[in-house]
């Protein structure tokens, strides 16, 4: 098995949707993304193995997203591209796929990315307007491509937006995640807490300027628009709950990812086809693992990393402790909290995770330390990439040691993988 380096990454600020890319799809933000790695790492009208790209929100016309931006990208138009989905942990699902095909020297380079937008939704209308069209449609007549429409009434014109439902127990994640958040006697105090210490970080990195080689600006935008380095423990106090309306709900709007648009990639290489090209090696990912959970009836939502980050450790022969890093997705600060509770859980390790004892603490200031999600922003597709892209950051620039992420994804599942420093 090769070796698999992280070469660089890239990615646009994120930013509020409605906002700055308010006229922006996803193609664009590809687009842009990609190009830049393409004049980065100096690959105009280079082949390379293969790219593996995605998004969670998508229009009908974002059919081949992959190949079309990898066809907008300044790369050899004979470089081959597919589209992925996995929720949120899209983007880092496609590196693991790419990784796996570097590995097993399949191909010896590959870029793997995401993209999101909420300010482009796709909007579709009901089913019923939708059966009149192609009633019509199929009509071989003059009568019958017209007597379909007169079944047409104004209700049908009413718009249907994507929503975050999941199907199987008819609950947004935020209402899902509520649940775990009570379960797990969380306190709104501790989530507050936690949002404040997300801003502190990320503007913190902004202003030493740690991103500053890891953002491309775009649309007049230099840095994450998200980040509040002005936000207090009595603001965050002040917002309401969101998702639970009683005066038990505790996840309000600032303590959650704001629904955010923005696009980010990877560069991943075989060791000799970086040096033979005089690139670097940030890091190279070591291991990886995908897990489910039956959130209908026995899980919370949002818990399946607890689970995948377990297995991966027993894999890799290592503790919990064995990180410099954490970079763990906060898709709400009660998703990270809960986790890091059940890893301290005898009964929880010793029932779900079938452990001899818990995996017990880690060290907060190793965790998200350039800001997480809910400071920086969560385009779906994109937050896996982008933390893939922090975390090799960090471990060049010490020089050794490892990283882990974790991404906790829609459907129950939960991506995770382990960085080593090159």
């Amino acid at each position: 098995m090769r070796p698999v380096a992280i070469v660089g990454s890239v990615r646009i600020p994120f930013a509020r949707s409605h906002t700055a890319y308010s006229q922006c799809s996803n193609q664009d933000m590809m687009n842009k993304v990609l190009s830049s790695i393409v004049d980065r790492f100096d690959l105009k009208g280079q082949g390379i193995g293969e790219v593996s790209l995605g998004a969670v929100i998508n229009h009908s016309k974002d059919w081949n997203l992959a190949r079309e931006s990898t066809l907008s990208s300044g790369l050899s138009p004979e470089t081959p591209a597919f589209s992925i989905q996995r929720a949120c942990g899209t983007s880092l699902s496609a590196a693991i796929i790419i990784s796996a095909k570097i590995s097993t020297g399949l191909i010896d380079a590959g870029i793997a990315g995401g993209t999101d937008t909420i300010s482009d939704l796709p909007i579709v209308y009901p089913e019923a307007y939708r059966s009149i069209l192609i009633e019509s449609a199929r009509g071989k007549t003059l009568t019958q491509k017209i007597k379909p429409w007169l079944n047409l009434r104004p209700r049908h014109f009413k718009p249907t937006y994507p929503s975050v439902i999941e199907p199987r127990t008819n609950l947004s994640m935020g209402e899902s995640m509520e649940q775990t958040a009570k379960q797990w006697q969380l306190s709104r105090k501790d989530l507050d807490a936690f949002a404040y210490q997300s801003h502190r970080k990320a503007a913190s990195a902004q202003e030493e300027g740690f991103y500053d080689d890891l953002i491309v600006g775009y649309k007049g935008l230099l840095k994450d628009n998200n980040v509040r380095a002005d936000t207090s423990l009595e603001q965050l106090a002040k917002l309401n709950p969101v998702f639970d309306l009683s005066k038990h709900g505790i996840m309000t709007a600032g303590n959650s990812t704001p629904l955010t648009d923005g696009a980010s990639a990877i560069l991943l290489a075989t060791e000799e086809w970086a040096r033979e090209r005089g690139l670097p090696i940030l890091a190279y990912i070591t291991h990886s693992r995908t897990t489910a959970v039956d959130f209908i009836s026995q899980e919370g939502l949002l818990m399946a990393p607890a689970y995948a980050v377990s297995d991966m450790l027993k894999e890799a022969d290592l503790s919990l402790q064995d990180f410099d890093y954490y970079e763990i997705h906060e898709a709400f600060a009660a998703q990270v909290l809960a986790t890091l509770k059940a890893w301290k859980c005898e009964n929880f390790c010793s029932e779900r995770l079938g452990r001899d004892a818990p995996l017990g603490t880690i060290d907060d200031k190793k965790l998200n330390v350039k800001g997480g999600s809910v400071a920086i922003g969560h385009p779906f597709a994109a937050t896996g990439t982008r933390i893939l892209g922090t975390l090799a950051k960090l471990l060049n620039q010490k020089g050794s040691g490892r990283g882990l992420a974790s991404v906790c994804t829609a459907g129950g599942m939960g991506v995770t993988a382990i960085l080593e420093a090159s």
